[in-house]
Parts: structure tokens; sequence; C-alpha cells
């Protein structure tokens, strides 16, 4: 396996940034093996609020199903583009990124060999970003994903819900008063897809049942069966931590590379 930091000026974030990677592009000689098949598939990988680049998803399974993962760092910034100069992360994850390790590794080069999951803030920016860039992600996994936009909606200066304050989510989500209508809600980016008859990325949805985001995936879940867009949604026992993430690593990583 291959393991490694690399460092690029992004130009969407008007800065030097890094990234890790993982690829499983050896072979011992050992232990007894299974001949590995096909090209390589990649996934992105999105960490939370407070949190940064990082592998959760065990090596044995991104060797087993022969699959890259790409592991950017996205600040607190839910992998939007916010309204300020050098903050597109949603450009720089969907565009110059992707882009990036298509020249450089000749890794996704399709949506067929390209998946994105996260957990949490980037449960959300999993989502948001397929939905945004269909064309670029094939599947999309979300772990109890900060899906927060109707709780934000309609915030005023001075307000704050106890985990940020109004200037963070403007800074992140633009026009609070206009935010369910723009493109940083994902459910306006699927109606979207829907009534363009574009091709939607295959839905993985998880989020347990004692995490405090448990309504807002449940919500997301409802609108997505009223539109009749298909996905799979789970729920089961845990909370706001890795040991539920960690399993559904697994599960989800199974579900979109183990075909």
């Amino acid at each position: 396996m291959a393991y490694f930091t690399v460092r690029l000026f992004a130009n969407s974030l008007r800065r030097r940034t890094t990234f890790e990677m993982f690829i499983p592009n050896d072979i011992r000689e050992d232990i007894p093996h299974e001949e590995k098949k096909g090209k390589i598939k990649t996934l992105f990988l999105l960490h939370g609020y407070t949190g940064d680049a990082g592998n959760w998803v065990p090596e044995y399974i991104a060797e087993k199903y022969n699959f890259a993962i790409v592991m950017p760092t996205g600040e607190n910034a839910f992998w939007l583009d916010g309204i300020s100069t050098g903050h597109n992360y949603c450009t720089f994850l969907g565009e110059e990124l992707v882009n990036y390790v298509r020249k450089t590794f000749g890794l996704a080069m399709s949506a067929e060999e390209t998946c994105i999951m996260g957990l949490s803030m980037g449960g959300f920016g999993a989502l948001h970003t397929a939905f945004r860039y269909p064309d670029v992600f094939g599947k999309t996994a979300a772990l109890s994903s900060a899906l927060i936009v109707h709780g934000i909606a309609g915030m005023k200066p001075g307000e704050c819900d106890g985990l940020a304050n109004y200037e963070y989510y403007r800074e992140c989500f633009g026009d609070l008063d206009k935010v369910l209508e723009s493109d940083n809600n994902p459910e306006t980016l699927v109606k979207r897809l829907k009534n363009q008859g574009k091709k939607i990325p295959e839905i993985f949805i998880s989020c347990g049942t004692e995490d405090f985001l448990l309504e807002n995936n449940r919500q997301f879940h409802s609108f997505l069966d009223e539109n009749d867009i298909a996905h799979t949604y789970i729920e089961s026992a845990g909370g706001h931590d890795m040991t539920f993430w960690n399993e559904y690593a697994v599960k989800f990583s199974e579900a979109m590379f183990g075909e």
C-alpha cells in the first residue's frame, strides 16, 4: 500500500493546502492473496466539524475491494463555497481536487469509478457534493449527517444554536433567509436533478438512534421518499461517535465497492 500526504496550491482556496491519500497498489508475496481484478476505484472521504484529513475506513477493506482513498481537509466550512474569497471548498473538492487526482494518479476518471463518503459535517458534504457534481460521483454515503439547513434557516445576527453563531453559518451557507431555496441545500439540488431528468448518484444514509442528529436525518429520508428518490436509509443503535461510524464505514464501503 502507499500512504502519503500531498501538498498543492489550490486556486479555489487561494492558498496551499494538503490532502492525504491511500492507494492499495502493492501485493505481498509472503501471504496468500486473491489476484486483484479491474481498475482501482476511488473514495473521497470527508471529515466532520472540528476534524481534519484522516482515514477512518479500515485499510483491509480498501485492499479487499481495490479502491484508493482521498482525504482532503475542509476546515469547518461544511464543504461549501463560502461567501468570502478563498473559501470555495465545494469547488475545490468537486472540481480542483478531482482533476488533480485524475491528472496525477489516473484515478477517479468517471462517476462509475468514484464515490464519496463523510461523517457528520462530512456527511452533509458527501450528499451536497455528490448532488452538485453527479457526473463526478456515482455513489454517496452519509453517516450521521449534519443536515442542519432547516434548523439554521432564518437565523438572525446575534443568535447562536450552541454549536456556532449566525456569522459562522452566514459565511458557510450564505443568506440564511434564502438558504432553503439555495444551492447550499441538498434538497434543492436533488429536486433540480429530478426535474431535469438527470441521473442522481446512488445514496446511502445511516444514523444512530441515540444521535442528536437523528431527526434531521429522518426528515431528509422522508424528503427523499416523498420525491421518489431511490436510496438506502438505515437506523441502528449508536450515537454520534466513531463506534457507529466505524461500523458503517465498513458496511457502506462494501455496498459501494463490493459489486
